[in-house]
């Protein structure tokens, strides 16, 4: 390592809308959920979000707690006038999610081999300078499956999924590495899972944006209030717009 993250022994990386589009699957199942309920409301959106906030305690991250928030929106905004075979197109739509392609985004297998290359150039009498995870929130089977499709699972020394990323998971994603926060790079799209717990524990960070964001990663509830997770500067962050500029500054 070199530079500013000379002292990173970790380098984690978000997994959805980071190393695959995830996103995007997840906004036509959105979209055709609008579409079915206008005939009763004008805001659909905003009763999702609502939803999802709603059972985001019980239901966590992932496909099946997107789905039934997808389908108890669809019931009570319609008042359950919503017709079955609606339902039945939205929970199948749901149930595909389970199975979306999870494609690298450009870029991001050449900069993990490149990087993947480096690492074991600099390894000394078999110990790694630096360990690559996959460090990503959901539901296990889901993530586990989406990154055997992806291709990508060689590339890392461990993964960890988790139910949240929050500060506590952070820490104790130091801990199982056995590193300080400060000898920890965490790589993603979403500024509020992915970068501000890490920076708040002392960890180093680099934001890749993502061309969609989920409503749940673009806004904060606290005490049931919304609030916008603004841009921010940070003196450990870098900003970057391809995930091949990681090689830039590792």
């Amino acid at each position: 390592m070199n530079g500013i993250f000379r002292n990173i022994k970790v380098i984690a990386f978000d997994a959805d809308d980071t190393l695959w589009d995830c996103q995007s699957h997840f906004e036509k199942v959105e979209n055709r959920l609008y579409e079915l309920l206008r005939p009763w409301c004008d805001e659909p959106a905003k009763e999702l979000f609502k939803t999802e906030s709603a059972n985001m305690e019980d239901l966590g991250f992932g496909c099946k707690a997107f789905t039934l928030s997808v389908l108890e929106t669809a019931m009570r905004v319609s008042r359950h006038e919503m017709p079955v075979s609606a339902i039945e197109e939205l929970l199948m739509l749901g149930k595909g999610l389970l199975h979306l392609p999870a494609t690298p985004l450009p870029g991001v297998e050449p900069t993990l081999k490149k990087l993947r290359t480096l690492i074991e150039e600099s390894t000394d009498d078999g110990v790694s300078p630096v360990r690559l995870v996959c460090f990503t929130k959901g539901e296990l089977q889901d993530q586990e499956n989406k990154l055997k499709r992806s291709g990508l699972l060689p590339f890392f020394d461990d993964v960890e999924i988790t139910s949240d990323k929050t500060q506590r998971e952070f820490r104790a994603l130091c801990e199982h590495q056995h590193i300080h926060p400060s000898e920890l790079l965490m790589i993603g799209n979403s500024l509020k899972s992915d970068i501000a717990p890490a920076l708040a524990i002392g960890a180093w960070g680099i934001h890749i944006p993502f061309h969609v964001t989920w409503q749940l990663e673009q806004y904060a509830v606290n005490n049931g209030v919304a609030s916008l997770v603004e841009d921010f500067d940070h003196e450990r962050l870098i900003k970057i717009s391809q995930f091949s500029e990681i090689l830039n500054y590792l």
